[in-house]
C-alpha cells in the first residue's frame, strides 16, 4: 500500500462538500457530526480557511469543484456514500484539479471508507486523517466514467437500476433486497436468465461468456462482502467474477458464495486479473453499475487510470 506523509497544517483552504441526502435515515444525527467535524476543521485551519459547501443535486458539481479550483483550495473532504464520492472525483479529473482528498462516510453504502477503515465518529475520524496520511487510490474507468469499487453489469445492475430515488430514502439497503426479490420473480421465475454477455481481457482474442459480470476495484462488495481477497483501492489490477449459469438456482447459489465470501468453490464462476476489459451484450443499453449507481449501459470499456488520486485516510 503506496503512502506517505504530508504537512497538512501548510493548506491555506479546506473544502467540505456534504450530500445532505446521503444516510437520509440519520439525517439528523449525521448531520451533528458533520457540524462536529466542521468546527474541529475550522479550530485547525481558521475559520477563514474551511468551507462547508451542501448540494441537492450531482449537476451542481462542476460549478462547485470550478470554484474549488479558482480558489486554490488544497484539500477536499467529501462527506456521502459511495455514489457522491465517485461523482465528485469524476469531476475533479475531469476539470484536472489534483487536491488532497479524504471521505466522511455519511451515506447508504460507504465500502471506500470501510476499505480505508474510516469511522463516521467525528472525533476519531477528525484524529485519523489528521495525521496527514497519504494513500495513492488508483481509479478504474468505464466508457469514460469514474469507479473506485466495483463496476457490474448483469442481474445486480439491473437491480440497481430499477431501484428508485424514493426507495432508497425510505429504504435505505433494504430498497435493494425489495427489488432483488422483484427482479427475480420477474427474470427468472418461469425462464432461464435471458442476458448473455461477452468479455475480453487485455486486448486478448479471445471472448468470455458470462450471465453476470462483476469488476471489483476493492475488497468488499454488497456492503461487507470480501469477494475479492487480493483487490485493493491501493493497486491497479482489476478483479472480475464472470458468472456462468442462467438459472434461479444459480443465481440464489452465486449469492450464497458471495455470503460466504468464497466464489471460487463454484466451477462456474471464472475470477481473472488484468489492466483492462470488455464488455458486449446480446441487447443493446443494458445498464451498467459503477459504484452502487446505474450510470452506464452496455458495451462496456473498463480499464484502470494510470495516474492515482491523494486520498488522505
Amino acid at each position: 500500500m503506496a503512502s506517505n506523509n504530508v504537512d497538512i497544517y501548510k493548506f491555506h483552504k479546506v473544502l467540505v462538500i456534504y450530500n445532505r441526502n446521503s444516510g437520509k435515515q440519520f439525517f439528523a444525527s449525521m448531520l451533528s457530526k458533520m457540524n462536529e467535524v466542521f468546527k474541529t476543521l475550522k479550530a485547525y485551519f481558521g475559520s477563514k480557511n474551511v468551507e462547508l459547501c451542501t448540494f441537492k443535486r450531482f449537476t451542481e458539481f462542476p460549478g462547485i469543484i470550478a470554484e474549488a479550483q479558482k480558489n486554490r483550495v488544497d484539500w477536499i473532504v467529501i462527506a456521502g456514500g459511495d455514489g457522491t464520492i465517485r461523482a465528485v472525483i469524476e469531476e475533479l479529473r475531469k476539470q484536472d484539479f489534483d487536491p488532497y482528498v479524504s471521505i466522511f462516510p455519511a451515506g447508504t453504502v460507504n465500502l471506500i471508507a470501510k476499505e480505508l477503515q474510516l469511522t463516521s465518529d467525528p472525533e476519531k475520524w477528525t484524529n485519523r486523517v489528521l495525521r496527514g496520511i497519504q494513500k495513492d487510490v488508483y481509479l478504474g474507468t468505464c466508457n469514460g466514467k469514474t469507479f473506485l469499487t466495483v463496476a457490474g453489469i448483469g442481474f445486480e445492475s439491473l437491480v440497481v437500476d430499477r431501484v428508485t430515488e424514493l426507495e432508497k430514502k425510505l429504504l435505505s439497503k433494504f430498497a435493494y433486497v425489495f427489488q432483488g426479490t422483484e427482479t427475480m420473480r420477474k427474470e427468472l421465475l418461469f425462464r432461464n436468465w435471458r442476458y448473455k454477455f461477452q468479455v475480453r481481457f487485455d486486448d486478448e482474442q479471445e471472448w468470455n461468456d458470462a450471465s453476470s459480470v462483476i469488476v471489483g476495484k476493492s475488497r468488499y462488495y454488497a456492503g461487507r462482502y470480501n469477494i475479492f481477497p487480493g483487490a485493493a483501492l491501493t493497486k491497479p489490477v482489476l478483479y472480475t467474477a464472470l458468472f456462468k449459469g442462467d438459472k434461479s438456482s444459480d443465481f440464489f447459489r452465486y449469492s450464497a458464495l458471495m455470503a460466504l465470501e468464497n466464489l471460487t468453490l463454484d466451477k462456474d464462476v471464472e475470477i481473472r486479473e488484468s489492466r483492462k476489459l470488455e464488455v458486449r451484450c446480446n441487447v443493446e443499453d443494458f445498464p451498467a453499475e459503477l459504484d452502487g449507481d446505474a450510470v452506464t449501459e452496455a458495451p462496456l470499456q473498463i480499464s484502470i487510470e494510470e495516474e492515482p488520486v491523494k486520498f488522505l485516510a
